[in-house]
């Protein structure tokens, strides 16, 4: 039983990203969630949303809370690059690239977890 929420075309680099879901993967959402309020990056902002969205479609499909769902895959993909131009000296123009990212998380019920929860 796996359940998923996907965000794309997020203004962030996935570099960005991964050095925040390295630091859940794996975790239970609720030490996850715990994490990310705690985390001084934007990017833990967004994971947090989106967990928090994982969980809702979890609730919704077997009506598990989320003390029994732990985090099996999270990542982040790269989204299309929108290029800008930036002038400069001399009438020349630079490109300036903005990157975007794809996050996907999916969560999970976790036996152990579920039977200490009860």
């Amino acid at each position: 039983m796996e359940a998923q929420a996907k965000q794309k075309y997020i203004r962030m680099t996935a570099r960005k990203m991964r050095r925040v879901i390295n630091e859940v993967r794996g975790k239970s959402v609720d030490e996850a969630i715990n994490i990310l309020r705690f985390m001084p990056y934007f990017a833990a902002r967004i994971v947090e949303k989106n967990l928090i969205c994982a969980v809702a479609n979890a609730a919704e499909k077997w009506g598990v809370s989320s003390e029994g769902l732990v985090l099996t895959e999270v990542y982040a993909d790269e989204g299309p690059t929108y290029k800008r131009a930036k002038p400069r000296a001399q009438g020349r123009v630079y490109r300036r690239t903005k990157r975007t990212s794809h996050l996907t998380i999916k969560v999970s019920v976790d036996k152990k977890l579920l039977n200490k929860a009860k």
